[in-house]
């Protein structure tokens, strides 16, 4: 018997919501019947990054408005829903709590179960969304604001820690090279938009890690080499802005994708799925889209408009955890947020 999810997802600035109905047998695809978001961005801007309890106020005033125009958009009704899901970490505590307690509350009021979606699986599972959905085994590459990550995955909760970030993050290396050239929030898209007139040739800075003999990344020495460049520049600065995004971008897309290609060698798997927000880069899509070609390695993606956070991914996530076993939503209303929680641990059922 096929179940209605209703996913809601409010781990930092964006509040999303969507419907998903999963199939009795794990072999049926979920499918998408509508999803709705509300991203903070604008009212984050004045401060240059996001404010958590601004941000936790804005989930409350949008989290139900949203919730009834994805029942209006799939034409459902709010008592047909039979698992309520939500983000249960990592991300803001202020914000996790919101998503958490609306979703309890609701699933309370219609007397449904409820079930805590891990994030980051909603990122990694994301693509399975898409026109082209991959097939496990895959090598996920993780690459959002908060994390970088390289993974093994095999299946639903068959997740193994490839490497990671020891320092900042890819994103974080976007945002926080644009605040140092004079862009505005998000710094990342941004840096993206002003790398396309630029020189990714014209300033020779740092890929660290990237002759490790491991799968780690680090960009905090790419930040500093930034601001040093940018300091050197002084007044012409506004002239190479362009250029020194340009080659800011290319560092961190080759280090991605040099270490991507790597995890593959290492796996010897021929499938490379990418998720989170930094997926959305069309460099790194084409730099990585081109050195797959050439090694017969399939890329996935999530469609465009879901890279960023959503409601969508953590519907998903419950439905194939419901499908595959590992879950069993709960009727128990108590719960709790987790702002750090490891992803290589959801292995098992999320408590």
């Amino acid at each position: 018997m096929s179940q209605l999810i209703l996913g809601i997802e409010s781990s930092c600035d964006e509040t999303g919501v969507a419907l998903v109905r999963a199939g009795a047998a794990q072999t049926e695809a979920p499918t998408l019947l509508a999803h709705a978001l509300h991203s903070q961005v604008e009212m984050h801007q004045a401060y240059g990054g996001v404010v958590p309890e601004l941000a936790s106020r804005d989930h409350i005033r949008r989290v139900l408005p949203l919730t009834e125009a994805v029942l209006r958009d799939a034409g459902a009704q709010l008592s047909e829903i039979d698992v309520v899901a939500y983000t249960q970490g990592p991300g803001l505590a202020g914000a996790l709590l919101v998503g958490a307690g609306v979703a309890c509350a609701l699933a309370a009021a219609l007397d449904r179960p409820v079930l805590g979606v891990h994030h980051l699986e909603g990122h990694l599972l994301s693509p399975f969304l898409s026109a082209d959905p991959p097939q496990f085994p895959f090598v996920a590459l993780l690459v959002s604001g908060g994390h970088t990550q390289l993974m093994r995955v095999d299946g639903v909760g068959r997740y193994g820690l490839l490497g990671e970030t020891i320092d900042d993050a890819a994103g974080e290396a976007f945002d926080k090279s644009a605040k140092l050239l004079g862009l505005g929030y998000p710094g990342g898209p941004a840096l993206a938009r002003l790398a396309e007139d630029g020189d990714p040739a014209a300033f020779k800075l740092p890929r660290p890690l990237l002759h490790s003999r491991d799968l780690d990344f680090s960009f905090a020495g790419l930040k500093t080499a930034v601001l040093t460049q940018a300091n050197r520049l002084g007044a012409g600065l506004q002239e190479r802005r362009a250029d020194l995004a340009a080659s800011t971008q290319e560092a961190i897309v080759e280090v991605l994708v040099r270490k991507t290609l790597a995890a593959l060698a290492q796996t010897g798997l021929e499938r490379v799925v990418v998720a989170g927000g930094v997926g959305a880069n069309r460099r790194l899509r084409e730099r990585l889209d081109a050195a797959c070609r050439a090694r017969g390695v399939r890329v996935h993606y999530p469609e465009l408009h879901l890279c960023t956070d959503n409601g969508a991914m953590i519907a998903m996530v419950a439905a194939m955890r419901l499908q595959a076993g590992l879950e069993q939503a709960r009727a128990d209303y108590r719960f709790e947020v987790r702002p750090r929680w490891d992803l290589a641990s959801v292995g098992a059922a999320v408590a």
